[in-house]
């Protein structure tokens, strides 16, 4: 069983943090502009959400979940299944994310907002 699985406080910070991270990470790779700054948003959103749904897998693997278990139900059915829960952690991953991507124009050299 996996320590992190015991409590939701770890996870829950575990999945902030992923929201504040990944747009800073994804900005260092894309020019700037305004442009570039709403494909981060849109790649950071379909970035998290699937990050937070395979971790949601993880954490039912660690839990005793075996994989084949987990894969009897389907592939569709667990693509939707933990694509629900990955929805379900936006509401704690997509309020840091909006303003992670929004303080990212502070930080522009070259271009103006």
């Amino acid at each position: 069983m996996l320590p992190v699985a015991d409590g939701l406080l770890v996870p829950a910070i575990m999945i902030a943090a992923l929201g504040f991270a990944v747009p800073r990470l994804l900005a260092r790779l894309l020019p700037e502009g305004v442009r570039p700054l709403m494909l981060n948003a849109f790649l950071s959103t379909l970035i998290l959400f699937i990050l937070s749904a395979g971790f949601f897998m993880l954490l039912y693997a660690g839990q005793g979940a075996g994989l084949s278990e987990l894969l009897s139900l389907g592939a569709v059915s667990n693509i939707f299944y933990f694509g629900k829960l990955g929805l379900a952690a936006a509401l704690i991953w997509a309020p840091i994310m909006v303003l992670s991507v929004a303080g990212l124009p502070r930080k522009w050299v070259k271009e103006t907002w």
